[in-house]
């Protein structure tokens, strides 16, 4: 009688083990919170535009600085990470498209940080998570998926607009969106006047974007995936959006579009 008890006992615990699992094995992993990488930030974050930026469009917003963070790291940090942000900054090596000669029309190079930004774009196309880039961001991300850049606008290009001033702050000049983009959707309609301070940009596009808007003088200055259907938010801008009035259609929208796409 005892023995028929226990092992009705050990039936039903194992009985329940086996439900407990199965129930365990078919939920869905939870969805990580929303966590934003931020690429790169030079010196003391207090205070910085980018995130500051984020802030005003969500004063909830989390995120992790990946400059801040050694190496062996970041592979781990990032893996937590919803979402990156590609910041603005020094110019891109530019033998990474095959224009070492030009090195001299540069200005300074921060080779540690090619390298981080290139494995931070890797990371993300790989998992299919949302990107901006801003200015270098931009153009760090059209290199590495394959596109080039002008090395020097002033040189290369006979312009009559101000990409870049002493006076960055007062430094605007108006884009031009493409018909039938997202720009169109977040509230750009025709265009704006952004603030900018730059002397590279895109030159030979990646393969798999496309020119969202453009100077007057034919400087792109947006960039967005050629087939977006089925992929994740990707947005390159040459603009300041984190240095632009928070009521202009071409900063505000978008720092909230990008992180409602990281959620």
């Amino acid at each position: 009688m005892k023995t028929s008890v226990l092992k009705c006992y050990s039936l039903a615990a194992f009985a329940l083990f086996v439900l407990t699992f199965s129930a365990c094995q078919s939920e869905p992993a939870a969805p990580k919170p929303r966590l934003i990488a931020v690429s790169y930030i030079g010196g003391d974050t207090a205070g910085n535009n980018y995130l500051q930026w984020l802030r005003r469009a969500d004063r909830q917003v989390r995120y992790v600085v990946m400059n801040q963070y050694p190496w062996d790291s970041v592979g781990i940090i990032f893996d937590e990470c919803t979402a990156l942000l590609l910041t603005g900054g020094e110019d891109v090596f530019p033998g990474y498209y095959n224009q070492t000669e030009d090195t001299a029309r540069c200005g300074g190079f921060n080779h540690y940080r090619d390298s981080l930004e290139f494995l931070l774009i890797e990371k993300s196309l790989q998992r299919k998570l949302p990107i901006m880039g801003v200015c270098r961001g931009q153009q760090i991300l059209n290199v590495a998926m394959g596109g080039s850049l002008v090395v020097d606008i002033p040189t290369e290009i006979q312009t009559a607009v101000y990409h870049r001033c002493i006076d960055w702050q007062n430094c605007y000049h108006r884009v031009m969106i493409l018909p039938d983009n997202m720009l169109v959707a977040m509230g750009g309609h025709s265009g704006d006047s952004v603030t900018s301070n730059h002397h590279q940009a895109v030159k030979h596009i990646a393969d798999d974007l496309k020119v969202l808007a453009v100077a007057n003088d034919g400087v792109i200055e947006a960039v967005g995936w050629k087939e977006p259907d089925g992929k994740p938010f990707l947005l390159g801008v040459q603009w300041h959006p984190e240095r632009m009035d928070t009521i202009s259609r071409l900063s505000m929208p978008l720092a909230r579009k990008f992180l409602e796409e990281a959620e």
